[in-house]
């Protein structure tokens, strides 16, 4: 098995003690659930993932990543998913 060279670490460990690797990443033709917006903000959080690279590779804008990235670190994993999108997401 061959492993494609990639720039930086291929995982991180997580506060929680978990192990995040590039392949658990998402793939980018996802349906976007709470758990996978999560790892993608953790890999961007821990330098698995630079922030450009998964906006390019998730076909996300700016503001999106960025929202999602704050809704994350203010509220948690249940501010990611859409059917809390009104009560976590208030001015």
């Amino acid at each position: 098995m061959f492993l494609k060279k990639t720039p930086g670490p291929r995982t991180a460990i997580l506060p929680d003690g978990s192990i995040l690797s590039l392949a658990d990443l998402p793939d980018p033709q996802t349906r976007w659930v709470a758990s996978r917006k999560a790892a993608v903000v953790d890999a961007v959080q821990y330098v698995l993932l630079a922030r450009e690279e998964a906006i390019r590779r998730y076909g996300l804008t700016e503001e999106e990543f960025d929202a999602w990235a704050s809704a994350f670190r203010r509220h948690g994993r249940n501010a990611l998913k859409i059917t809390q999108l009104q009560r976590f997401r208030q001015p």
